[in-house]
């Protein structure tokens, strides 16, 4: 198999080559990154001599993208801007990569012979927020931030073109992930990091805002099931049921480093907060066969840990801006 990957730098792009390789060695893999905000080329700088590997810088909102698709057999799309908190402060990026990404990858192949299946990645973000239960792919979307309306618009354009044109587009949606490599911007990462430099720890609003926490590899495993089992135009919800409160993921994270809970700091909370998100994932476990393999105890620790061991990584791609306790009123731009 011939994958396009798109954001191959980033966060879960960069375990997913890695899963990939690791379970499939004989996998042929393209990945496209511009290299912005979350990417970093040192993610993989392993597999700059591998034969079954190639890197091109690129935007896929801007490329023309017809010569790298004409022989892959799959596009996985994790190419976005995905943190909340700047895409309040300046929204354009989220629209550019997200919606405009998106739809020059589907016009791309609609305009090409070979059939392509492209797994669109999104979030369980575009549901919008749910106080008891859990939302079913069938749901309405109710996004709450400009982040998460551009990946509800990105979903939009997948299931048109699947309708309209025939693509194979099949669109996973999962809950929050952690693990090696998450950008420091985001909670996990940029409490450890914090802690580690004697920073106290923003917690915004009371901290009882809810996520659903999926262990990085995971996520990859789901998605490796959507890309070989998944039914075209369809729908699936990831989701690993380790419902936590921000405020006691920080305590955790603290307890674990030996940190005093002294460092927390409860600052403003964030313009229209989701207060909980839930996924239903039965769909794919039913259906597919999946479900997550890690324990979320162990894989705190284990990325907890990481951090703690790569300093020299994300030393190298932390500022101000970057750990700044509240990005949407300063990251402006």
């Amino acid at each position: 198999m011939k994958l396009l990957v798109t954001g191959g730098l980033g966060f879960i792009g960069t375990n997913f080559i890695k899963y990939t390789t690791s379970r499939y060695p004989e996998t042929h893999i393209i990945n496209i990154d511009k290299i912005g905000i979350g990417s970093n080329p040192e993610n993989l700088s392993e597999f700059k001599e591998k034969n079954l590997y190639k890197f091109i810088k690129g935007d896929i909102a801007e490329e023309n993208l017809s010569e790298i698709l004409g022989d892959v057999d799959a596009i996985i799309n994790f190419a976005a801007e995905t943190h909340v908190d700047r895409s309040i402060a300046d929204p354009k990026p989220f629209i550019e990569s997200n919606i405009l990404g998106t739809y020059n990858l589907l016009e791309t192949i609609r305009k090409l012979d070979n059939p392509i299946r492209h797994v669109q990645i999104s979030t369980d973000e575009i549901y919008g927020d749910i106080l008891m239960g859990s939302f079913v792919e069938e749901d309405r979307l109710k996004p709450s931030n400009p982040y998460s309306a551009t990946k509800a618009s990105a979903d939009m354009l997948c299931l048109a073109y699947n309708r309209t044109y025939g693509l194979d587009t099949v669109i996973t949606r999962c809950t929050n992930n952690f693990g090696p490599y998450q950008y420091p911007e985001k909670l996990i990462p940029k409490t450890i990091i914090r802690a580690c430099k004697k920073l106290q720890i923003p917690v915004y609003g009371t901290g009882e805002n809810i996520r659903d926490w999926l262990y990085v590899l995971d996520h990859c495993t789901a998605i490796d099931t959507v890309l070989r089992k998944g039914k075209s135009g369809e729908i699936y919800n990831i989701s690993s049921d380790n419902e936590l409160s921000t405020i006691s993921i920080v305590k955790k994270i603290l307890e674990y480093m030996d940190k005093p809970h002294d460092l927390i700091s409860y600052v403003d909370d964030r313009p229209g907060h989701d207060i909980r998100y839930g996924l239903d994932s039965s769909k794919l476990r039913k259906n597919l066969k999946w479900k997550p393999e890690h324990d979320f105890n162990t894989s705190i620790k284990y990325t907890i840990d990481w951090y703690l061991a790569n300093e020299s990584w994300w030393s190298k791609i932390i500022s101000a801006k970057t750990l700044e306790p509240t990005p949407w009123k300063t990251n402006k731009g």
